[in-house]
């Protein structure tokens, strides 16, 4: 039977895909892999289609034995990655045997690591995706140890390399591009003003639903009182009463009350936002 067990599954492991888009009039968040360059060259060093399901791990790794031979690809965080106990390379197809065990160790750098395997994970999917998402509760459940996750059939491309070394590394400053509005009237011009020179952190408080920032010069409200929750969208940097700005990731919910200040685009700044460990700096740059 093909199928990877887990043995050890990492502070969190999750399954993703390209997310479920299309929902949020539903409540239903996105969801899906943060850093969507290393998702996708993950599946593209399999041969995989650009939609199928890999792993998402935080920081620490996961361990996999195989049932099946197979073939595996870590990218994203680069890493320690063993078989075994013998070293192989990161970024690069992987053969394993039947009972081989995939030991993905502690990021190096960055933060989330992606695991693919040749013909995708095949758990089921809920409204078009296989994605766990952490705020809904949606898609299959944050891996444990004795899991024993499917394995599709592999499709018609073959294995070959990839562009791995022309993706950006884990950032040592985050440089986030910001399209001001649609809540900016909400600020003071001097908050505005100071914004693009302000410096904040990413905070530990950090996760799938959002970048949360520290440290740096709190956004001035010019007007008292709540919105009414409106909709939000993936990158809405919104202001909750500290005025420390909170950057929307892949779960994030699809409504809120706080004012949003701008919006980060899709591309590179959040894929990086993925990999930034707490304690980076970040920046917001005009858009």
């Amino acid at each position: 039977m093909s199928g990877l067990l887990v043995i050890r599954p990492g502070a969190l492991t999750t399954v993703q895909d390209r997310g479920r888009p299309g929902y949020a009039h539903l409540g239903v968040p996105r969801s899906g892999a943060l850093d969507t360059g290393a998702y996708a060259l993950a599946n593209r060093l399999l041969g995989n289609p650009p939609d199928a399901a890999v792993l998402e791990t935080t920081l620490d790794g996961v361990a996999l034995r195989a049932a099946a031979a197979t073939t595996v690809a870590v990218t994203g965080a680069p890493c320690s990655v063993r078989v075994s106990g013998r070293p192989v390379a990161w970024g690069a197809p992987v053969r394993l045997s039947p009972g081989a065990e995939l030991e993905v160790g502690r990021a190096e750098s960055g933060l989330r690591s992606y695991v693919a395997v040749r013909g995708g994970l095949a758990v089921p999917p809920v409204l078009g995706s296989r994605s766990t998402d952490l705020l809904s509760g949606l898609g299959p459940p944050v891996l444990s140890a004795g899991t024993l996750l499917p394995v599709g059939a592999a499709g018609p491309d073959p294995v070959t390399g990839a562009d791995v070394h022309g993706l950006p590394g884990a950032p040592s400053e985050l440089l986030l591009p910001l399209r001001v509005g649609p809540r900016a009237d909400w600020f003071t011009d001097a908050s505005l003003a100071g914004l693009w020179r302000a410096v904040f952190r990413v905070s530990a408080m950090s996760n799938r639903i959002g970048l949360r920032t520290e440290a740096g010069s709190p956004l001035v409200r010019a007007r008292a009182g709540e919105l009414p929750s409106e909709g939000m969208v993936l990158g809405a940097v919104q202001v909750p009463p500290d005025g420390l700005p909170v950057v929307f990731l892949a779960d994030h919910p699809v409504t809120g009350g706080y004012p949003v200040v701008g919006v980060v685009p899709p591309g590179p700044a959040l894929d990086s936002a993925a990999q930034a460990r707490p304690g980076v700096p970040v920046r917001f740059t005009r858009a």
